[in-house]
Formats: structure tokens, sequence, C-alpha cells
């Protein structure tokens, strides 16, 4: 999200203790039991995506599918710690961490009700570079391969995040409160924002997939609005993850031994920290919104504090958005291959969260041995603020 051309910061990083732990695997955190349909109607309700494959029954049976399937994106919700865990791992005293971007490879199929997947986690590496955000800044990569139970690989992710110094952060003040009130929406322009909505939802709820060969580069896709964001919207993306259930994650220990980053020392503040000594007997003391690194999100204090300036988005849910825009105009027949996306910024409360695709390319015989059209995207605020931008392999009906 910070911009790492920056010149700024000279503040030293120990890193040695991330050092050891390059290359290694990462415990087995899983969530313990298969994917229902309520689960996937939580995602597409908590993403805020409408498409009625996932939620509507009576319209997914009369489909292609036959019943309710699961979205993409929803490969994320059968994670624990949805791709973080390998790039928080060994400590940095004082420091905080957030999502910078994530790449997928999706090796075919789709999710269904009764579906259960496991995860294999890397710490693959990690760069540095000065940022106007926080000075010195890490950008830490975990790789997420994500399996099925006949041992079939379903899906891979790289996640790369950022880990900074909290101090220097709130020093810098890119995200300070007092240069950031979030808007305050006329009656009007909500009207607007819920017009552009509707139409979007209607601009494909059919699901009729472009032909590849109809398809030309400079094709734009419909416009999408997301949001106003708040506090509430926060709570529910954050509940739309599997994870975040009560007791919904059991704990295993990688083949041959590795580090477990839900039980490390990472240096974060004391008022982010999980209590699981607690969480035996209270579960909300595991509870990513009350308690833990994430609970910044919908509590403005804790977000402030690690120089978010209040209460901001997931960079998870961002993700999602972009994979199900894209979806969502390829239609039943299409299918995402690959996607990788940067994050520039959090969404923060009370703006909205335009999408913006276009064909870029064409490509007739792909790697994934099918033709696929590349499609940019870009999400940005009510101001203009790009706060995404990705791009995307998809396959569409010859």
């Amino acid at each position: 999200m910070p911009d790492p051309d920056s010149p700024e910061g000279t503040i030293e990083l120990d890193l040695s203790d991330l050092d050891r732990y390059v290359g290694q695997q990462v415990a087995f955190n899983q969530v313990a039991e298969p994917c229902y349909t309520t689960d996937i109607r939580r995602w597409v309700q908590g993403m805020d995506y409408p498409n009625p494959i996932p939620w509507d029954r009576k319209f997914a049976e009369n489909s292609k599918f036959g019943g309710i399937v699961a979205p993409q994106s929803f490969t994320v919700a059968m994670d624990y710690g949805h791709g973080c865990s390998p790039t928080f791992i060994g400590s940095i005293p004082g420091g905080h961490l957030i999502f910078a971007g994530e790449e997928w490879w999706f090796h075919g199929g789709l999710l269904r009700p009764g579906d259960s997947l496991t995860q294999e986690r890397v710490f693959e590496g990690y760069s540095v570079a000065d940022t106007k955000f926080a000075g010195p800044t890490v950008f830490p990569r975990g790789d997420t391969i994500h399996r099925r139970k006949d041992g079939t690989v379903f899906a891979k992710q790289r996640a790369t995040a950022i880990r900074y110094l909290v101090e220097e952060a709130n020093k810098r003040g890119v995200y300070a409160k007092e240069t950031r009130t979030p808007k305050r929406w006329t009656k009007e322009e909500l009207a607007e924002v819920a017009k552009a909505r509707h139409a979007w939802i209607l601009s494909n709820r059919e699901g009729v997939s472009p032909r590849y060969g109809d398809v030309q580069v400079g094709d734009r896709l419909p416009r999408r609005v997301i949001g106003p964001h708040s506090i509430v919207t926060f709570a529910l993306e954050r509940r739309s993850l599997r994870e975040n259930v009560w007791g919904s994650v059991e704990w295993y220990d990688p083949p041959h031994g590795g580090p477990d980053p839900s039980r490390g020392d990472f240096g974060v503040l004391d008022e982010l920290r999980y209590d699981w000594d607690a969480r035996s007997i209270d579960p909300r003391m595991g509870d990513g919104l009350f308690h833990g690194p994430s609970s910044g999100h919908i509590n403005a204090d804790r977000g402030d504090a690690v120089g978010m300036g209040g209460a901001y988005g997931y960079g998870v849910s961002m993700n999602a958005w972009f994979l199900d825009y894209v979806a969502y105009w390829a239609g039943h027949d299409g299918y995402i291959w690959h996607s990788k996306s940067q994050f520039r910024s959090p969404s923060f409360e009370g703006d909205v969260t335009w999408l913006d695709g276009e064909v870029v390319g064409k490509q007739d015989m792909s790697p994934f041995g099918v033709p696929v059209v590349q499609v940019k995207v870009k999400q940005s605020t009510q101001d203009g603020d790009v706060i995404l931008t990705g791009t995307m392999e998809v396959e569409l009906p010859v």
C-alpha cells in the first residue's frame, strides 16, 4: 500500500528473527469442517456480491450448476488467516501488519456445499524498502497451496504483506485522523450510489458469458460501486470469514515441524495480541473482531494507534471485490485462471469503492491450455484515489 520508491526513512530494522524462517513451512491452522451453504451465502453477503448463484437456491438449481456454487473468491474463506499466515512470521518489535496484494493461480473447478480444503503454507521471503508511510518497511511474501480431500491442488495463493513500525507510521501521519475525516453522504448522493449499484447488478444477473471471439481489446466492463464503507460493513466482512466463527479452527503441525504464526510473538502492540489461554474459556478473546491484530479494523482507537487514523477495511475484501467483479462479467461459462493485485491503500470508513475494468489483451493459447482474455481493473474512491490495481486472465467460451 505505501509507496516503496520513497527515499525517506533512516531507521534500522532488526530482521534476524525473520531470516531464520525463510523457506520454512508454516503450521497447519485449518478450518476444521467442510463448507456449508450458509458459509457461502454469508461470504457473498459480506462481500456485497449479489450474483444469485451463491445464494438463491431456486435460481442456482435452474442454472447449469444445478445448485448453489461458491464464487472463486470464496477460496480464501476456506483458509485460516486468509493468506496472511505465512507472511506473519518472526518478531518485529513495535510492528504491525497490513495486506499489500495477492496473486492467485486456480486449477479448475468450483467449490460446492460439503467441500473442504486443506492448506500448505511456506514463508517464501521478504524485501525491504523505504516508504512515505512508515520509513523502513518489510514486504514479506507467503505461499499457500489449497488442496482437495484427494490431494489435488485446487488453487495457489501468493500473499504479500506490509510490516511496519507503528511509532514511525504515527509520526509521519500519512493516514492520520486529523487529515482524513469520513465523508458524510447526502441523501441525493446515496441515491446515485444505489442507482449505480443496481445498474451493475442488472448488467449480467443471468450470467451470460461473452464469446471470446466477440470480445475486443479496449472493451470496458460495466462499472461497479461498493459502499459507503462503515464499521458495520467492515464487521460484516470479518464475520463472513469462516475462521471467525467460534470453534471453527483446529491446529495441526506441519509434518516436519515449523513455526506457528498464530502463537508466535510478532512484536505487535499489547492491545492487539490474542490471549489464547483466555480463549479456551471465552472464545471472544480469540475473535478477530474484538481482539488480535485485526481488531483495529472496526475499533477506531486501535486503528488510530497503528497509524491508520481510525477504522479501515480489509485487504482480503478488496481482492474479493476484484475477483467477483470480473467473474460477474465473465458469466457462468467464464473461469478465472490467474489474477494479481496490488493494494495501494485500504478502503476507509465513509468512502465508496468504484471498480472499472478494461480488456487489455487476448491470448489464443495461454499457459492454461485455453484461450484467455486479459482484464485490467482499477479500484478507486469517490475522489479518484486509486486503492487497488490488478490484472486477470479469464477463460471465455469460444
